[in-house]
């Protein structure tokens, strides 16, 4: 059951079958690229307080966390530029250095929506003197965490132009408790406790073929119903926002041209939009204000305040998601359900 769900997973990114290392979720498995990766080959002329890794700041705090993991250890870890919601690869290429090992991004903003472009610093990466083309000794990597990116986005590691790849299976259906990380056998990954020889001795355990088969059967069926689901989220994502502008005019919007259109993050300037979701909750609508993983943050989204730069509407943010079984019906019930909430509570902002 195992090397059946590993087969059919590689199938679908275009990979060797024992490129696919199974882990708990994006988590782990991001914890692994990125410490696995920079802990890994050490040698007298490159200890790891000589290496240097990049990392996209609007990125999930697995992949910020262990960033900040990293610089404790003395790698020198910078932010990515940003421009127009984009990396600016103009900028990275002077960043570059022949000591940089890593590079870290998401290929899908979790929290916006904002698609990045991986390929792009791709290319900018193997365009860089001192990159190998091949994974043969190559030590500048590319880590895409691509978690969000399987119902609407095309989920080949050469779409992205990665090295290291990260999927979740809680992501595109209901199996929680598996993800995977993609990476060529060549790539010298350092496992990040003992234990077993398990998943290439990389993720030491006991594995769960039977979620390992649910998580391939939900890539399966994201894969076959990508181009149906996509044309969909776009017709209602534009409804949406002209059903919210028009109730509510002083709702920001943010995101990027290019973008996830099954994802609509919002900034409802003065309100406190935890009191929202937890009215829109008792309505039956399940939204959020952050990455659940920053949920007892202070100071709001920080996707949101690094892509806009303004700390006010990084405070108010909502984030609405929708998936293929979601009925348009229920996406306008949601609306109605959204502006009676705000209404409620600029009423008792009044009192």
């Amino acid at each position: 059951m195992l090397e059946e769900a590993r087969t059919a997973i590689a199938r679908l990114v275009e990979v060797q079958s024992d490129d696919v290392v199974f882990t708990s979720g994006a988590t782990e498995a991001n914890a692994l690229a990125i410490l696995g990766s920079l802990r890994a080959g050490s040698t007298k002329n490159q200890t790891p307080r000589t290496k240097h890794a990049l990392y996209l700041p609007t990125a999930h705090a697995s992949v910020v966390e262990n960033m900040k993991a990293l610089a404790e250890e003395g790698v020198e870890v910078e932010e990515l530029p940003i421009r127009d919601a984009r990396v600016d690869c103009e900028k990275l290429k002077r960043m570059l250095r022949p000591e940089t090992t890593l590079v870290s991004m998401d290929a899908v903003c979790g929290e916006t929506g904002v698609i990045w472009n991986t390929r792009e610093v791709a290319q900018t990466l193997s365009a860089h003197v001192g990159r190998s083309t091949s994974y043969m000794g190559g030590r500048m990597l590319l880590h895409v965490d691509a978690s969000q990116a399987p119902l609407t986005e095309k989920i080949t590691r050469a779409h992205f132009g990665a090295d290291l790849m990260v999927l979740d299976a809680s992501k595109i259906g209901e199996t929680r408790g598996i993800g995977a990380l993609v990476a060529h056998r060549t790539i010298s990954l350092a496992s990040l406790y003992r234990g077993g020889g398990q998943e290439r001795g990389l993720r030491p355990g006991s594995e769960a073929p039977e979620l390992a088969c649910r998580f391939a059967a939900a890539l399966l069926a994201a894969a076959l119903g990508r181009g149906k689901f996509r044309a969909f989220a776009e017709r209602t994502r534009a409804e949406l926002i002209k059903m919210i502008a028009k109730e509510i005019p002083d709702a920001y919007i943010n995101g990027s041209s290019n973008q996830a259109p099954h994802i609509l993050n919002l900034s409802l300037l003065g309100r406190d939009t935890d009191y929202l979701a937890a009215l829109l909750d008792e309505d039956g609508f399940a939204v959020s204000t952050r990455s659940a993983c920053e949920s007892d943050s202070e100071d709001g989204s920080r996707a949101v305040l690094v892509l806009t730069g303004d700390t006010e509407r990084a405070k108010a943010t909502l984030r609405i998601s929708w998936g293929p079984e979601t009925k348009k019906r229920e996406l306008h019930r949601f609306v109605n359900a959204l502006v009676r909430a705000v209404v409620f509570i600029d009423n008792e902002r009044e009192r």
